[in-house]
């Protein structure tokens, strides 16, 4: 006669995250990164403008894609000053904090909860100017488009991390949601992208169609 062995427990596993702390942190610095040298450029070619109300921004390409007609909007000094100094000192801190999370460094829950509030003022801003661009300017920033296209997954992984991770208080209810939505979150990030795609190709159409 042979004894059976003794069932054992399969062990409670936390779901599994879909996207880790350094994942995050590459986003941050690298995404950061791009946003500061895009913003410094506009300063640069704001400057020279200031200087030269004649001179032609080297991301003046066409009719539409002119940082000239945008830097010359109240939309590009909605505070006061040039949009792009409130982008050097955003992403800088962007990168560094991404820098340091790399190092494998722990962040204090505090630090998380700044970071978030930043990145949802940065990614409301961004898409007002979206708006403004398309629907009251007319006009197309290029290397604001780099800052938009940053802006996008900095918030979203950022928000990702903050909420499945539990740096932010929320409901267990929601950061289950968060969870599985976070399992499609390159799925999300590409649906955000088309659709901003979307809204340019549409509302710039007929010069699109000039050019075929």
């Amino acid at each position: 006669m042979t004894l059976a062995a003794p069932a054992t427990e399969t062990p409670a596993t936390e779901p599994a995250r879909p996207v880790g702390q350094r994942f995050v942190a590459w986003v941050l610095a690298a995404g950061g990164a791009v946003g500061f040298l895009a913003a410094f450029t506009l300063t640069v070619e704001k400057v020279a403008l200031l200087k030269d109300p004649s001179y032609s921004p080297s991301c003046s390409i066409n009719p539409i894609l002119s940082c000239g007609s945008v830097m010359s909007t109240p939309q590009a000094e909605v505070f006061g000053f040039p949009n792009p100094l409130l982008g050097i000192a955003g992403f800088a801190v962007v990168t560094t904090i991404g820098v340091v999370l790399l190092t494998g460094v722990a962040l204090p829950r505090r630090l998380w909860w700044g970071l978030q509030a930043g990145t949802v003022f940065g990614v409301v801003f961004v898409h007002w100017l979206i708006f403004q661009s398309l629907y009251r300017i007319g006009a197309l920033c290029p290397y604001c488009m780099v800052v938009w296209a940053v802006m996008i997954p900095v918030f979203w992984y950022t928000t990702v991390h903050t909420v499945t991770r539990g740096h932010l208080p929320v409901p267990a209810s929601v950061r289950r949601a968060a969870a599985a939505v976070a399992g499609y979150h390159g799925v999300v990030l590409t649906c955000w992208y088309l659709a901003v795609a979307v809204l340019i190709l549409q509302r710039f159409w007929l010069y699109w169609t000039t050019l075929v």
